[in-house]
């Protein structure tokens, strides 16, 4: 049994008080479904509806990404990356030179 478990409905971690599933609950679930990880989804899916309900105030894509996104990351990535894509450049006003 873990001390990393949820307190609800403020789904904070009872072990660290990080948002749970905090980053050592990650770790213990990674290890408990290895080889299972529809499993694994499918279990942290659960934890997702209730903590939607208990938290009708927080965005859906937030929530999904707390819950669930994590578990399709390689083990060894933290935090998705802060780096921004710069944007595609804007052809449309300039003229087309003949060749």
């Amino acid at each position: 049994m873990t001390a990393h478990g949820p307190v609800m409905p403020i789904w904070s971690c009872g072990g660290c008080d990080l948002p749970w599933p905090c980053p050592t609950r990650r770790r213990e679930l990674r290890a408990e479904f290895a080889d299972a990880p529809v499993s694994l989804a499918l279990y942290l899916g659960a934890y997702l509806v209730q903590a939607a309900e208990d938290m009708p105030w927080a965005p859906a894509g937030t929530l999904h990404r707390r819950f669930v996104g994590w578990t399709r990351q390689p083990p060894d990535v933290q935090q998705r990356s802060t780096a921004t894509v710069p944007p595609a450049p804007d052809h449309r006003n300039e003229r087309h030179q003949p060749g």
